[in-house]
């Protein structure tokens, strides 16, 4: 069922199989320096299994750098399952991947990320008892995309008091890409802000549903970076701040839900040459894996716990903003580096 693979960035990697499933995907752990490696389960149709490995490496080490951010006693980690969850997700399925889970003893905690829901997590919890994001059980967390909308609404409005002076976001326009779960949940409280909303999603029925519910402009997925707005929001896919991107985007700022927004580091400066504010991802991201997190440690005071924490996240945004302006250099520079002295083993 677990195969491992060779690795040279991350502590553990294995490819998942089950064959009376149907399950084909992988399991990586970047690091257990600070706590048992965290992160979601996403199931989604990759072009090949090179293209899930990449996801689940790259994935991975962003989480690494989420909870190191957002000062959680977590490492990162990441699980994928390759297939379309409208038609392959099956409870075998689920289950054989929970069964994959446990094999790894607790140094991997999974939750819901793209295509799984509490319900599946429920699934897979009648496998292995390192499951997270579930709606019911003790210290259950149910889902964790309304905390992780309420970040980057938090993160926005930090990068709002840097460009403009003020946090209000109300008659701001924002660009949101993707309205899945988190990218959802960013409308509804930027339209209860007084925000003005452009949006894009590959669902149409998703897009007419945002014009109705908040009175957003729908723009077509191939445009939606280019859109005239204060802010864009990218809060679906990776790697959409790319060299054809950036000289394209108009937007004042960059914040979003979306892990891995940067195709490279050399996307970041070159947003900064072009005067555009890029939050770092992992940091504005970070409220899921803080609602998370609160199950995995078993927290009984949860609701005060999230709170401290993500006040605690917007401070630290506030401060990598204001340490990026008064070096000159991306907000993603001083934000690795934070995570860098914590992850790194110290010398000597």
């Amino acid at each position: 069922m677990l195969t491992r693979l060779p690795s040279s960035t991350h502590e553990e990697l294995y490819r998942v199989e089950d064959r009376e499933s149907g399950l084909r995907g992988f399991i990586g752990l970047h690091s257990t320096r600070l706590g048992p490696a965290a992160g979601g389960l996403r199931m989604r149709v990759y072009d090949s299994d090179d293209a899930a490995l990449t996801d689940v490496l790259n994935l991975s080490r962003g989480m690494s750098y989420k909870t190191a951010a957002a000062g959680l006693p977590l490492g990162g980690g990441k699980a994928v399952i390759i297939g379309d969850p409208a038609t392959r997700k099956t409870p075998e399925l689920l289950r054989a991947m929970g069964r994959a889970i446990d094999r790894l003893e607790g140094r991997y905690w999974t939750a819901e990320d793209m295509g799984m829901s509490p319900g599946d997590m429920a699934e897979i919890a009648r496998e292995t008892r390192y499951v997270a994001g579930r709606d019911q059980g003790d210290h259950a967390s149910g889902d964790p995309s309304p905390v992780t909308a309420r970040g980057v609404c938090d993160a926005m409005q930090a990068g709002a008091m840097r460009l403009w002076g003020k946090a209000d976001l109300a008659g701001r326009v924002v660009g949101v890409q993707g309205l899945g779960h988190v990218g959802w949940h960013v409308c509804q409280r930027l339209h209860e802000t007084g925000a003005r909303l452009v949006v894009a999603d590959m669902d149409e029925g998703r897009v007419a549903r945002a014009v109705t519910a908040f009175g957003a402009v729908a723009v077509a997925t191939r445009d939606i970076h280019a859109a005239e707005v204060d802010i864009l929001a990218p809060c679906a896919i990776g790697g959409v701040l790319n060299p054809q991107s950036v000289p394209e985007i108009r937007a004042r700022m960059i914040c979003g839900a979306a892990n891995n927004q940067l195709a490279s580091p050399g996307d970041a400066a070159a947003l900064v040459a072009r005067g555009i504010l890029y939050l770092p991802d992992y940091v504005a991201n970070g409220g899921g894996i803080i609602n998370v997190a609160a199950e995995i440690l078993h927290i009984a005071e949860r609701d005060s716990w999230v709170e401290d924490r993500l006040s605690a996240m917007q401070a630290n945004m506030a401060r990598i903003l204001a340490l990026a302006h008064g070096e000159g250099v991306s907000p993603a520079v001083i934000a690795d580096r934070m995570v860098e002295e914590k992850l790194l083993p110290k010398p000597g």
